[in-house]
C-alpha cells in the first residue's frame, strides 16, 4: 500500500463528521486517483476512498451509471497537473464530478 492512509487505514472506515478528517488524509495522497478509481469500478461500499465518502460515491454512481472506466475518466482530468497542484486540482475535479458529471471533469 502506498497511499497516506497506511499507516492508520482503519480510520478511513469512520463514520459521521469523523469522515471529514478520513477525507483530508486523501487531499495529499500521491495514489488519490487510483484509490477513487478503484472504488468506483470495483462499487466499494464503505469508507473514504480517494477523498470521496460512500455516500458520494453512489450518488456519483447513481448520476452516471454507463461509465465503465472511472479511471479513464479521472485520468484525463488530472492530465497536465503537476505534483504541486495535486491538492487543488484533486479537490476540483471531485467538485465538478460531484455537479456536473465525468464529462466535465
Amino acid at each position: 500500500m502506498r497511499g497516506a492512509c497506511r499507516r492508520n487505514a482503519e480510520q478511513m472506515f469512520a463514520e459521521g463528521a469523523a469522515q471529514n478528517g478520513a477525507k483530508s488524509v486523501c487531499y495529499r495522497c500521491p495514489v488519490r486517483m487510483e484509490c477513487l478509481s478503484y472504488a468506483l469500478d470495483q462499487r466499494m461500499e464503505y469508507g473514504v476512498w480517494g477523498g470521496m465518502t460512500e455516500r458520494e460515491r453512489r450518488a456519483l454512481l447513481r448520476r452516471h451509471p454507463g461509465v465503465s472506466s472511472w479511471r479513464q475518466v479521472l485520468e484525463k482530468a488530472y492530465a497536465g497537473h503537476g505534483a504541486a497542484e495535486r491538492e487543488a486540482a484533486a479537490r476540483d475535479i471531485a467538485a465538478r464530478l460531484e455537479h456536473r458529471g465525468p464529462e466535465a471533469a
